[in-house]
């Protein structure tokens, strides 16, 4: 009797567990997309409006604190702080955007030409994918701004250059799982063009795992953009940028911390929000987790 009720018991909590699972999966993308939202409202609104002009200085009110007039103190120059990090989130959001768009109208289509050709193709452009792979963003933007010049634009193309790998690598995977199956197989079969069958069959298919990794690429983006602009390799001044104006904050450290700590927490939301979002849509695309569902 005792067996009997241990198993009877057994189903139930296993759908305890999954059903804490999906809670947690849907947690996780809801506040991703939330802390995205956030960052995405506050990038728009500088579009339109900052408590003060973020890259005009006023010496006379230089390094204040918290006050109702400047929400996050002033700058070694006088700028207030709390315009900097609006404009700041305008800077972010175009690296990322123009940077992943880069890598993922490079490295998509190059992934599902390797997946579905296979052959030589396959081997010359995942090839040629680990030989990028040895040059990271960060090399790549001191190389372009040694030829070109530090500037946003060189960063963007740096750090979406450093990206196609992971877009070519995760197109690829999908497409020789797509490519697979029986419907691909009868396309095939119907003497339907290669580009007809990418274009009905792969892309579709594997959209959710670009959709994936393109939030993923664009919290490294964040990342890659904040240490570039911390190095001098990214936005030029005066325009005000996370990354650059921890640089400026550094030497106040011991004497006003608040100047680190604002930007600092703007590039970490930033990026935990990005990568909840990535881990979220994960969860949810993620063939083994919604196969049951």
């Amino acid at each position: 009797m005792s067996q009997s009720t241990g198993s009877a018991s057994f189903p139930g909590e296993s759908l305890g567990v999954v059903r804490r699972l999906g809670h947690r999966f849907s947690a996780t993308l809801t506040v991703g997309t939330i802390i995205v939202v956030i960052v995405v409202l506050v990038a728009l609104i500088s579009l339109f409006w900052t408590p003060y002009d973020p890259v005009k200085a006023f010496p006379t009110d230089r390094l204040q604190g918290s006050s109702a007039l400047h929400l996050m103190g002033t700058d070694k120059f006088g700028r207030d702080v709390f315009s900097g990090i609006l404009y700041g989130a305008r800077i972010t959001l175009m690296v990322g955007l123009i940077s992943v768009g880069i890598a993922v109208m490079i490295g998509t289509p190059l992934g599902i030409l390797a997946g579905m050709r296979g052959g030589a193709t396959e081997e010359v452009t995942m090839r040629g994918a680990d030989i990028l792979l040895a040059f990271p963003a960060l090399l790549l933007a001191i190389m372009f701004g040694a030829v070109f010049g530090a500037s946003t634009t060189t960063a963007m193309v740096a750090i979406g250059i450093g990206s196609i790998p992971g877009f070519a690598r995760v197109a690829r995977s999908g497409t020789l799982q797509v490519m697979s199956t029986e419907y691909v197989l009868a396309a095939r079969a119907s003497s339907q063009s290669a580009f007809r069958i990418a274009r009905r069959h792969v892309l579709p298919n594997i959209a959710g795992m670009v959709v994936v990794q393109c939030s993923v690429t664009f919290a490294l983006a964040v990342l890659a953009e904040a240490a570039l602009s911390f190095l001098g390799l990214g936005t030029p001044p005066p325009v005000p940028s996370w990354g650059r104006m921890l640089q400026e904050s550094q030497q106040f450290l011991g004497t006003f911390p608040m100047l680190v700590v604002w930007p600092g927490v703007a590039i970490a939301v930033a990026v935990l929000g990005f990568n909840l979002l990535g881990d979220g849509l994960r969860d949810r695309f993620d063939p083994k987790l919604n196969g049951e569902r």
